[in-house]
């Protein structure tokens, strides 16, 4: 892990009063670019060949009479693979560039590479990023247990007895998920057997997966932001800024046609796939806001006291709501999460009222460095 020193002092080193953003183009990369322009930073989106055009052509700033008229990315740079990204550090550095992490520079880049190589100041928690790593014994739901934090009961493949979603990767496709579902041994046995036969999972990965009751109810996905600058100005550093849910392919195609149907389907498309494509906003009903403040509390708490400095900016928690209002947790972003993308330039609804302006995810990060620079605070808000 990169020394926290080493971040200040790199940080010490930067033009204050010319700060600029900087994201790997993936992800919420627009939602990022978006909120730092409407904050007036100049934007940098790091670019893969063939997935480009969105930076480069569509999403692209174009200014008149030095004034922003259309886009938000500045500058796109484009290279042969995300991966390269790292060997852009210095000039990072010599641009004063605050990078923001997404999950797509953790996978693309490997979390030992994010932690250890890549020395430029990150606006987060650099050493929380880990935590989203399933594998990993110290995870999220280590994390959860912890702080006492609701979650799905976990479960050994022969234990399996009810209801229960069996988490992995997908085995072409980096980012997404190769989950699926069962309800015994028998049927994780058969479901698993054809997964692999398809190439959708491997039997290595299956292996390491994590299998849990497969809770009930909808998801929401809570967008939080916590603000080291808030703390030490004496405000309430915790805000919800927003809500989202997913549309998964094939899965929400799936339960779109009869039961009937479903049963005469072909073998390959028998077992739905929870590939996310995108999400929606949405609220919640404020009784059930209640429940939700204190798992987040206690969450930064915890963060606070097994990773210091603790959660730094954007987080997201992922909840399942049971039939008694009561969330649980079945996953934890440790950065902008995946779906803020649903909310850029209209702003997140409880982000705009706690704010009273339009107020995104990636406007509220922009905001938390304009403020720390305005406060001298930028020390607190990097690692």
């Amino acid at each position: 892990m990169i020394e926290r020193d080493e971040i200040l002092r790199i940080i010490s080193e930067y033009d204050k009063n010319n700060l600029k953003i900087g994201c790997l183009g993936s992800h919420s990369a627009l939602d990022i670019a978006d909120g730092a322009k409407d904050e007036g930073f100049t934007t940098y989106v790091w670019c893969q060949k063939g997935r480009e055009e969105p930076y480069t052509r569509f999403f692209k700033s174009v200014y008149y009479n030095n004034k922003l008229v259309k886009g938000c990315v500045d500058h796109p740079i484009l290279l042969d693979s995300f991966k390269e990204v790292l060997k852009y550090d210095k000039i990072i550095r010599e641009n004063s560039i605050l990078w923001i992490p997404n999950r797509s520079f953790v996978t693309y880049c490997g979390i030992e590479n994010v932690e250890n190589n890549f020395r430029v100041p990150y606006v987060g928690s650099r050493n929380l990023l880990r935590l989203e790593e399933r594998e990993e014994r110290k995870n999220y739901y280590w994390l959860c247990e912890k702080a006492g934090l609701p979650t799905p009961k976990k479960l050994d493949p022969n234990q399996i007895d009810r209801l229960t979603i069996v988490k992995l990767h997908h085995a072409k496709m980096k980012l997404e998920r190769g989950f699926f579902t069962c309800a015994s041994s028998k049927e994780f046995e058969q479901k698993s057997k054809a997964l692999i036969n398809q190439g959708v999972i491997t039997e290595s990965d299956l292996e390491k997966a994590r299998i849990e009751e497969y809770i009930i109810g909808p998801v929401f996905n809570f967008n939080f932001f916590y603000s080291p600058v808030s703390e030490k100005i004496g405000e309430e550093p915790l805000e919800l800024l927003g809500i989202d849910w997913r549309f998964e392919s094939s899965l929400d195609g799936f339960v779109r046609i009869p039961a009937e149907q479903q049963l005469t389907l072909p073998e390959s498309q028998k077992y739905p796939i929870m590939t996310v494509v995108g999400h929606n906003s949405c609220s919640l009903r404020e009784s059930i806001l209640n429940n939700i403040f204190p798992i987040a509390e206690k969450f930064v708490k915890a963060t606070k006291e097994y990773y210091k400095p603790g959660m730094i900016g954007s987080f997201c928690l992922q909840t399942v709501i049971t039939s008694d209002m009561k969330p649980i947790i079945y996953d934890i972003a440790t950065r902008t999460g995946g779906g803020t993308n649903a909310h850029m330039w209209l702003g997140a609804p409880y982000g705009n009222i706690i704010w009273r302006s339009r107020m995104s995810s990636g406007r509220r990060v922009a905001l938390e460095v304009k403020r720390a620079v305005e406060h001298d605070l930028l020390d607190y808000i990097v690692t």
